[in-house]
């Protein structure tokens, strides 16, 4: 079964180490601090939207091993000694949900093109991607950028943007996170199967 997390961050965790295993495989240590105490080797956590397995745990520190397809398709990587990332723990049966379902498998990265002030102190972020990332979303929907839960201002076709307020920008990494960097994108679920069933369906209206 499937984990699932909220896209509620629990907070910002720092890489301890990076590392390339026989195989292709990446090693990836967080320092998870305080939140390292619940967790036990096999659990899932979402590090900068991506579903991982703990590995290996010691005091304070988790370990990952990622594999290619993830590579290929996050900012993972990117990352480098230092880096901070946000987590998030697989969510419970009796949490509540104040985000939307994230299912922490990663469609692809984009880019950060503009970073807008708002006046009331919130900031608006265009992120360009890929039209096959743009055509799962649509405005006032749900998408997940590197696992934060956020809420879809403007969608193009290249292009969408999202509205930040000042919590997130101090608890999440995109308070760090400037133009031309990556940002990891998972779209809502449930806009992929809908595409996928009215595109089978027009299929059928045509191979009919």
């Amino acid at each position: 079964m499937s984990k699932l997390f909220t896209g509620i961050v629990e907070g910002l965790a720092t890489v301890v180490s990076t590392r390339h295993l026989r195989g292709k495989t990446y090693s990836l240590q967080v320092r998870l601090g305080k939140t390292a105490r619940s967790v036990r080797v096999g659990d899932s956590i979402a590090v900068n939207g991506v579903c991982l397995t703990v590995v290996n745990r010691t005091s304070g520190t988790c370990s990952f091993e990622v594999i290619k397809e993830t590579l290929s398709r996050t900012d993972l990587g990117t990352l480098k000694q230092g880096s901070r990332v946000n987590i998030e723990r697989s969510m419970t049966l009796n949490q509540r949900i104040s985000g939307h379902f994230v299912m922490g498998h990663v469609d692809g990265t984009g880019k950060i093109r503009r970073i807008t002030l708002q006046k009331d102190r919130s900031i608006k972020m265009e992120v360009a991607t890929e039209k096959n990332l743009t055509s799962k979303m649509v405005e006032k929907g749900a998408v997940a950028l590197d696992g934060i839960s956020l809420t879809l201002v403007d969608v193009s076709e290249r292009s969408f943007s999202v509205c930040l307020i000042p919590h997130t920008l101090k608890m999440t990494t995109l308070g760090i996170k400037g133009e031309s960097d990556l940002v990891n994108i998972e779209a809502d679920y449930i806009g992929k199967y809908v595409l996928k069933l009215t595109s089978q369906y027009q299929k059928s209206i045509t191979n009919g």
